[in-house]
């Protein structure tokens, strides 16, 4: 039943199963509230209560990064000694302010998360430099980083198939980054430290002695999603969260992504194909192409005024809601 997730549920709701009835625009649903739809705050009525203080030095600061996947093997380096790699991502720089909300936008293959992996320490940059906090210059790779870094900087991966143990329970995926970032050792504080993390995503104790396979879709993110905030990281790196989720989940993911923002102060580098998600989450908005940043704004900004011929392109093809509105699928030809 869609009553626990429902803000207008009442006891009826979640007692009695509703009949389909004529809705309030001559629609069938099954609901016994419908006629008061309209009284739940939809998600991106109100960006985060948090103010973004200007002026300060910023939580995370890319500085003219290049990334580039190329690994030349020993004949590549015998043949052509001097080759010079071809970027993936070039010429990257833009910062973060804490409490802030950054989409990054972009077609397949852009390097949106490219760029994420590399903040993350899971691929080295070329040139550049990224700064982090008081780190004028993070170390590129995880094995060179310290346990603050570690803790502080968190990624939600897009499949949580992939990023959750499968033979692992649910306490045991939340213990480890309580015992590696705080040392704790007392098994009944690690459980009920698990529990609260839980709650917070909104799922309880009965879910910690479940496996992975056990778990929906929509629990499973929720659950890496508290693995990420059990480390109390100032940012985290969110890469397609929401993609594999249905609608409902989506939204519910996002919601608790507010939540936790308002809560800690969170920030939060956020990518996803979903303009409209991005829109909804973000307080400023880059928009990347074949690796390059074209445009950075505010989400209004880039929304609402695009300055960019390819950001134009890109919000053209989003398909509206109105069947007299034809999208805009014009090919953008950067010459």
């Amino acid at each position: 039943s869609f009553a626990l997730r429902c803000a207008l549920a009442n006891e009826k709701c979640k007692n009695e199963r509703p009949h389909f009835t004529m809705g309030p625009r001559n629609e069938f649903v099954r609901c016994w509230r419908s006629h008061d739809i309209n009284l739940i705050e939809t998600l991106g009525k109100e960006k985060s209560s948090l103010q973004v203080i200007s002026g300060l030095k910023p939580l995370l600061d890319l500085e003219k990064i290049s990334i580039s996947y190329y690994q030349p093997d020993w004949l590549d380096k015998l043949i052509k000694p001097d080759i010079k790699r071809l970027p993936t991502v070039d010429d990257i720089s833009f910062s973060l302010s804490r409490g802030e909300t950054v989409g990054l936008v972009g077609e397949s293959g852009s390097g949106k998360s490219t760029i994420l992996k590399a903040v993350a320490g899971l691929l080295s940059i070329e040139d550049g430099r990224i700064g982090f906090g008081n780190y004028h210059q993070l170390p590129a790779l995880v094995k060179g980083r310290n346990s603050d870094q570690l803790r502080r900087i968190q990624l939600i991966f897009q499949n949580p198939d992939e990023s959750l143990n499968p033979r692992h329970t649910v306490a045991q995926i939340m213990a480890q980054p309580l015992q590696l970032y705080f040392r704790l050792t007392d098994k009944n504080e690690i459980y009920k430290r698990g529990v609260e993390l839980l709650e917070r995503v909104r799922l309880g104790s009965q879910y910690m002695n479940r496996l992975p396979s056990q778990l929906s879709g929509g629990e499973k993110q929720r659950v890496a999603i508290a693995r990420a905030f059990a480390a109390e990281p100032d940012i985290v790196l969110c890469d397609e969260v929401t993609s594999a989720l249905d609608v409902s989940v989506q939204a519910a993911v996002l919601d608790l992504l507010f939540d936790l923002q308002r809560e800690k102060g969170t920030t939060y580098l956020f990518v996803s194909h979903d303009l409209a998600v991005v829109r909804a989450l973000s307080d400023r908005v880059a928009v990347l192409y074949q690796g390059h940043l074209c445009e950075l704004g505010s989400s209004e900004q880039i929304y609402n005024n695009p300055s960019h011929p390819y950001t134009k392109v890109l919000l053209g093809a989003v398909l509206e809601p109105d069947p007299d509105q034809k999208p805009n699928l014009a090919v953008y030809n950067p010459e």
